[in-house]
């Protein structure tokens, strides 16, 4: 089963979250807010967008990529990890 799958309640939960800011910078806009206003919404739904792909690829690399009950303490698995922190730090 795949980890989209498994973990399927909570990234629908995440995106709902990303629509919800989306639709704002939408009635910012029809509401002719100030673009500071606009700004700031963007960039909420944008750390929402990258807080959604960081955990798909997080989950991605754990499930596909590495086994982490076998090779956590291997080179491959402390590799992995790196890897993991590295995106997660990127798309914060």
């Amino acid at each position: 089963m795949s980890h989209t799958v498994k973990e399927k309640g909570k990234l629908l939960a995440r995106v709902r979250r990303v629509r919800g800011q989306v639709e704002a910078v939408e009635r910012a806009l029809e509401q002719e807010k100030g673009c500071a206003s606009v700004l700031h919404l963007v960039v909420a739904a944008r750390g929402a967008m990258n807080s959604l792909m960081a955990e798909i690829i997080e989950d991605h690399i754990r499930e596909h990529v590495v086994d982490p009950a076998r090779e956590r303490s291997s080179s491959r698995g402390r590799g992995a990890e790196e890897l993991i922190e590295v995106v997660q730090a990127y798309l914060r």
